[in-house]
């Protein structure tokens, strides 16, 4: 059984993450990420002490970033058996640590100190250092002469980016008559012997039946010594001070949009002020009681951190949750799960997702934990029937899903066909697929609509950017190939996604383009950031006018019932059954735009793990804030494309209604359905590109030089 891999090790025949363009600009470019890690192999031998084919160094380097664990390290393994000594580091780069919060930096600090302490405890020590990564690599490379740099394998773009420049420095870094080489690795759950084997379709996935591979057995490591500076673990503070001098967002104050949640602001906007609600529902906060030996080490104090043990501790409770405990650690973790579950099973993802996204617990550790603690409650079997607890089926279903996911995005990385330079951004935790094209101009966010994808922009994404424009569309939380975790789905969520992927990924204001649900969350997000907007472009979008508003109820909560549970997935069904003939109902000026390309994507993504709990959100969507409410005070920056002919809607009265009560917006009317974007993609091209050029001139100087 497998046991650890390289780029193209245990997965032998993996194409090579280097054949893919991954520029956000250029997508004719091409990065050497993966290149030299092709050149060496790790397997395992059948007493599962690794061998390679990577050649033994004196000394060799260990970079730890999103694997904070000694437990189940496959890098550790192999670096340790071709290593007469060997160098465990984690550097704090602000470019790395700039994509988590507050609370996960914090996370970053309990962990690296309980990873210092795990490796003393086996004989090493943890190097920390500040600064860039390639360079501090380099310099130790340099100095412990080493020839090896150990590194798990990534999927974001901005690490990937970071990958390659430090395999780049070590190229020209020569120790023992070669230059040191980056060695990638890999921690797979399912044996899997190359991504050729991985199925497009989920279903077809679990009908192949791959076996899950179990944790690695803990490392032997060299006994060689190295006299080094270890470097201090900083405090919170210095790790702060550290990063904001080290900012590297342009837009001053960006930050601090993201720290109030969009319902906070709604409420704000929405509801009469009164006594009851003149402060900030979202910061107020119940004293917690101080437990020995926590696992919420946070100042938030909501979710497990701390060490591998600490985590593990928290999973034992986890999984027994229905059994009870008398002790205070077991019982703070039962007390969170109550508070996190806003629906069957998503308190493991609220509470977990944090630690299994820096690595403190790997997905094989959380599964094999959750399958013997099952196989214990039924006598050493395993019902046919589900797991008789819903934490246990909640934290095995969580990381075999996460799998899935990680998987499909190193298949979209490394099958680049030359249509779209596919990348992937990590949104608290959860991996998410976006493409850019152009070199230069404004920039432009394509937002889908429900069940579609950013392939769904298939003929707008270059026309647009041949425009003179940089254009960007990502697949958001729930849909096509991103991730679909177990959490309740909101158009306010989503607003939310749309806020930071502008701040972190795009940085700059943007022009926003949304369709049907779409062009709702792209309203909302318009609304409530107006520092990130551009200008709005509404195609067909979802919500109504409503004349005269003085109140609107909004509600923070959203309950699932039995019957939205039951009506997602007949929806499923129906949808799969007719989804056809359905679409072409969109199209009808052009149902031959239906295509069986379109049709199939949309199937394939019909049968990931989560759907329904995406579809469950169609019965607890809030589109009652009106239009005219979210576009007010900006109508002169909105754009209507209104395909005319839209099967779900009454066009021409909701333009009416558009006209009299958003006066400035302007519109466009199409002789299409639903998705003009895809139907008459010329058509909606030529209006957008146009209407961006027409904003642009009249914004001030000082804001188009920000560009």
């Amino acid at each position: 059984m497998p046991l650890l891999s390289l780029t193209s090790t245990i997965f032998p025949h993996f194409p090579s993450l280097s054949f893919l363009p991954n520029t956000r600009l250029l997508p004719s470019s091409t990065p050497r990420l993966a290149r030299l890690s092709l050149r060496a192999k790790i397997t395992e031998t059948d007493k599962g002490e690794p061998s390679n084919g990577v050649a033994s160094s004196s000394s060799s380097i260990l970079w730890f970033k999103h694997d904070l664990r000694v437990d189940d390290h496959p890098g550790l393994i192999a670096a340790a058996s071709n290593s007469q000594s060997l160098l465990p580091l984690y550097v704090f780069d602000h470019r790395i640590l700039s994509r988590f919060s507050d609370e996960m930096q914090e996370m970053v600090l309990f962990a690296v100190e309980d990873l210092r302490k795990s490796l003393k405890e086996l004989g090493l020590d943890l190097m920390i250092r500040f600064g860039s990564a390639e360079n501090v690599i380099q310099e130790l490379v340099k100095e412990v002469k080493a020839t090896n740099v150990y590194a798990e394998e990534e999927v974001e773009y901005d690490v990937r980016v970071i990958m390659d420049v430090v395999r780049e420095t070590l190229e020209t870094v020569y120790s023992e008559g070669r230059s040191a080489r980056l060695v990638l690795w890999q921690n797979p759950l399912y044996d899997i012997k190359t991504l050729k084997d991985l199925p497009a379709s989920h279903d077809d996935f679990q009908k192949l039946q791959f076996s899950i591979t179990s944790p690695a057995p803990p490392p032997t490591l060299p006994s060689a010594k190295l006299e080094l500076d270890w470097g201090p673990l900083p405090t919170f503070d210095v790790l702060k001070e550290f990063m904001n001098k080290n900012g590297c967002n342009p837009q001053k104050g960006w930050n601090l949009i993201k720290e109030m949640s969009a319902e906070s602001i709604l409420q704000k906007k929405l509801r009469k002020p009164d006594k009851s609600n003149r402060n900030d529902l979202s910061v107020r906060r119940t004293p917690r009681k101080q437990v020995d030996k926590s696992a919420f080490v946070t100042q938030k104090g909501n979710i497990v951190g701390g060490g591998t043990n600490t985590v593990l501790n928290a999973l034992a409770a986890y999984l027994r949750y229905l059994e009870g405990t008398a002790r205070d650690d077991w019982q703070e973790v039962h007390e969170q799960v109550r508070n996190a579950e806003t629906r069957d099973g998503a308190s493991f993802t609220a509470l977990f997702g944090p630690a299994l996204c820096l690595g403190i617990i790997s997905r094989r550790r959380v599964h094999y934990e959750a399958i013997t603690y099952e196989k214990d409650r039924n006598a050493g079997f395993l019902s046919p029937f589900g797991y008789s607890a819903v934490t246990i089926g909640a934290a095995a279903d969580a990381v075999c899903s996460m799998e899935w996911y990680w998987l499909m995005c190193l298949k979209s990385l490394a099958s680049y066909d030359g249509r779209y330079s596919i990348q992937i951004w990590r949104w608290k935790g959860h991996l998410i697929q976006y493409t850019v094209f152009g070199h230069e101009g404004p920039a432009i966010l394509l937002v889908h609509g429900f069940g579609a994808f950013l392939e769904h922009y298939r003929d707008n994404i270059y026309g647009i950017a041949e425009g003179g424009n940089r254009v960007w569309a990502l697949t958001i939380l729930g849909f096509g190939k991103s991730e679909k975790p177990n959490t309740v789905y909101t158009e306010v969520m989503w607003a939310e996604l749309l806020r930071d992927f502008i701040v972190e990924v795009v940085g700059e204001p943007v022009h926003l383009v949304g369709n049907s649900i779409g062009g709702y969350i792209v309203a909302i997000a318009a609304c409530l950031w107006h520092a990130l907007v551009k200008s709005v472009v509404l195609i067909n979008s979802a919500g109504n006018v409503i004349p005269g508003y003085s109140f609107v109820p909004f509600t923070k909560e959203r309950q699932t019932s039995g019957a939205s549970w039951l009506g997602a997935r007949l929806l499923l069904f129906f949808l799969r059954l007719r989804l056809k003939d359905i679409m072409k109902s969109y199209y009808p000026t052009k149902p031959e735009r239906v295509d069986d390309w379109l049709v199939n994507e949309m199937l394939r993504a019909s049968y990931d793990p989560g759907v329904p709990v995406v579809l469950e959100s169609i019965f607890s969507f809030n589109l009652s804030i009106p239009l005219n409410f979210l576009l007010e005070g900006i109508e002169e920056k909105v754009l209507i494309i209104q395909g005319m002919k839209d099967p779900i809607s009454d066009s021409k009265s909701k333009l009416a209604m558009l006209k009299e009560h958003c006066a400035g917006v302007a519109i466009k009317e199409l002789d299409a359905g639903h998705c003009p974007h895809d139907e008459l993609p010329e058509d909606v091209n030529s209006m957008i590109c146009e209407w961006v050029a027409s904003v642009q001139s009249k914004l001030p100087a000082e804001s188009l030089s920000q560009i």
